[in-house]
């Protein structure tokens, strides 16, 4: 886990989790910063919304907001939340059907007691965070 630049408050939120959701999180969160690196898009911005660790694009106009949540009540579970205003989840729904769960407006969900969907990850942070790009602009991953 790469604690590296993590705000204060994303380090508080996730040592609230369970070990299995914090190793996630991390993952998430790596993952999420190479697909910004990768698509040149500068730094994220990390913040937590609505209690949830946040991630989105410093730049303006560049992309949305992609949130993760996790709760005790459902300890296997690792929630991922995306603008409702977007088409994001209805898309990856298309694209990643054997996801665990996706109500195909705003969450998705993986299962911690499997391995991370980690192009699925990719794919969902790429259009997230490129999403108010041109679509020319916005790279496929995979």
């Amino acid at each position: 886990m790469d604690t590296t630049h993590a705000p204060a408050s994303l380090l508080s939120t996730f040592r609230q989790w369970s070990a299995p959701a914090q190793n996630a999180a991390w993952a998430c969160r790596a993952i999420f910063q190479t697909i910004a690196q990768e698509n040149n898009l500068g730094p994220l911005a990390e913040s937590l919304k609505w209690g949830q660790p946040a991630w989105r694009p410093q730049k303006p106009r560049t992309g949305s907001t992609l949130r993760l949540h996790w709760i005790p009540a459902d300890p296997d579970q690792l929630a991922l939340f995306v603008d409702c205003k977007t088409d994001l989840a209805e898309r990856m729904r298309e694209l990643y059907p054997d996801l665990p769960a996706n109500d195909g407006r705003r969450r998705l969900v993986l299962s911690l007691n499997e391995d991370l969907p980690e192009q699925a990850l990719a794919h969902l942070a790429q259009m997230t965070f490129t999403y108010h790009l041109p679509k020319r602009d916005s790279l496929n991953v995979g």
